[in-house]
């Protein structure tokens, strides 16, 4: 392990490779901050670019333009509720809320400083466990994937918190949206109306631009102009409190982003959604999620950075990408002449360990530019709103006409700002909606091909069949049943200097003239 990282480090750190770096982890923050476009779509459109390069320094440069973007996504989900990538939706829940009470440069510090732990972390395992992992995301196939699924779609109880029938209501539309498009069994249009655009589906940036920042304006238009933050300096920096409260949420995203990250076709998305679901159930402070809570912006990107980098499991040991950026991160490793593969480790070790060890150099550039750029960042949310709204209205539009280059994108933004709005002032939830979206697809994927494979057993049979798939329902089983199940059988604790006969108000107890409930 240590010859691998010496290798890796004397590979990495040279000047060029430093350089190009650098210039990839800035070029990825800038396009994460643009919606619409997104880390697979700049590595694709700069794969040209790096033609004349190395192999190595290529690559090197690619994985930092992935993770940059990852970064700058989060940014506009803070400040303007506008998220850049798919994966930086769950931020916006917290992050936002946090930038409207005068805690932006908080919420963008700990993001950076979370996403580097977690980075760190999952780099660590993904050097020392890629191979055993590998052997184990192989082993997972349509049944397990189904039951991952499952598993994803029970965090739409989680989400609902209290509002368990709007909720889920919601989670159910969010599903329909997502079958707009061609049937995967099939292969012919549902509900596309004879529209060519709809054949592909609601396209998801689209519906999140609109959503998020469009309908928040909406919002905020209809309760009167709002006035610029005026925030103090010493309020945009994080304090003792803020690590505390996000050093538990920091390591149960960071591991449940490597987890589904290892899997083919699970994607940062599902992992910041599923490390969010988990803050709902084990913080300690899980009622203020959704009110600008730190760990509700902390754990979601540390999973989503976990998951990236794990992502390179598969698409490195077994030649099968883990998500979409690295889909067109593979196609890059064929124009350069490289098998990824079982053999990739031993027949190219400077290549792959000297990629390993670029994506901690990429991430430890990444930390020390924002970082200190947070507090900046913040001071936007102190520019009057008159002059906000037309620009977050234009980076709006001119994000979502940037995916496709087509005015379709612009009409989804539009529509779809309008069930924003009024999701907004009827109090529905909008997470479960979004999640909907998400699993929708995977999970009528993962469907369709288990019922393809089950034969006489039915899906029932083949799932109920393999352990894994088994043991992960249990999971599911427990997330939605867990927690009522304990309050129920936790026996009532009388907090101190509380009047016991308000606490077990209905219950039968002693008649004594004691007068320790009048401390």
């Amino acid at each position: 392990m240590l010859d691998n990282l010496a290798t890796g480090f004397s590979a990495a750190v040279t000047p060029e490779n430093l350089l190009w770096c650098f210039l990839g982890v800035l070029l990825g923050t800038v396009i994460g901050i643009l919606p619409g476009l997104g880390s697979a779509t700049g590595v694709a459109i700069l794969i040209p670019v790096t033609l004349t390069l190395s192999p190595l320094t290529a690559l090197i440069m690619l994985a930092g333009i992935y993770h940059g973007a990852q970064f700058g996504a989060t940014t506009t989900a803070i400040l303007i509720a506008t998220p850049g990538e798919a994966s930086s939706v769950v931020s916006t829940l917290d992050g936002y809320q946090m930038a409207r009470k005068g805690r932006a440069g908080p919420a963008l510090a700990i993001s950076a400083v979370g996403a580097f732990v977690a980075a760190t972390i999952s780099l660590v395992a993904l050097m020392a466990l890629a191979p055993s992992f590998a052997k184990l995301a192989l082993g997972f196939g349509p049944a397990e994937m189904l039951a991952i699924m499952v598993l994803g779609l029970c965090t739409i109880v989680v989400f609902s918190g209290g509002a368990l029938l709007p909720g889920i209501s919601m989670g159910l539309v969010g599903i329909l949206i997502a079958c707009i498009g061609v049937d995967v069994g099939s292969g012919t249009p549902r509900y596309a109306y004879g529209t060519i655009d709809l054949f592909g589906g609601v396209p998801f940036v689209e519906v999140m631009i609109g959503l998020f920042a469009l309908g928040e304006l909406l919002n905020q238009l209809h309760q009167g102009m709002a006035t610029p933050i005026r925030a103090r300096f010493r309020d945009l920096l994080l304090t003792k409190e803020d690590l505390r409260r996000a050093t538990p949420s920091t390591l149960r995203g960071t591991v449940i982003g490597f987890l589904l990250g290892c899997l083919p076709g699970a994607g940062s998305t599902l992992a910041s959604f599923m490390a969010y679901g988990a803050e709902k159930q084990f913080s300690r402070n899980r009622k203020q999620l959704g009110k600008g809570a730190i760990e509700g912006v902390v754990a979601p990107d540390a999973a989503t950075n976990a998951a990236s980098n794990a992502n390179f499991i598969p698409t490195l040991a077994l030649g099968v990408p883990g998500g979409a950026t690295t889909a067109v991160l593979l196609g890059a490793f064929l124009v350069y002449g490289i098998q990824p593969g079982p053999l990739l480790f031993e027949n190219q070790p400077v290549l792959v360990w000297g990629l390993l060890v670029s994506f901690f150099i990429g991430n430890l550039m990444l930390l020390m530019l924002n970082l200190p750029l947070a507090p900046v960042f913040a001071q936007l949310l102190r520019i009057r709103y008159a002059f906000m709204y037309p620009l977050i209205i234009a980076t709006s539009l001119l994000g979502a006409y940037s995916v496709k280059n087509s005015m379709f994108s612009i009409w989804v933004v539009l529509v779809f700002g309008l069930v924003g709005y009024a999701m907004k002032r009827l109090g529905l939830p909008m997470a479960p909606l979004v999640l909907g979206l998400v699993i929708g697809p995977l999970f009528e994927k993962a469907l369709v091909q288990t019922s393809a494979l089950s034969g006489d057993a039915g899906v029932a049979g083949l799932v109920f069949g393999s352990p894994t798939a088994v043991v992960i329902l249990v999971l599911a089983a427990a997330l939605v049943g867990g927690p009522a199940l304990y309050r129920r059988l936790r026996p009532a604790a009388v907090p101190a200097g509380t009047d016991r006969e308000t606490v077990t108000a209905g219950a039968p107890h002693r008649n004594d003239n004691s007068s320790e409930g009048n401390s």
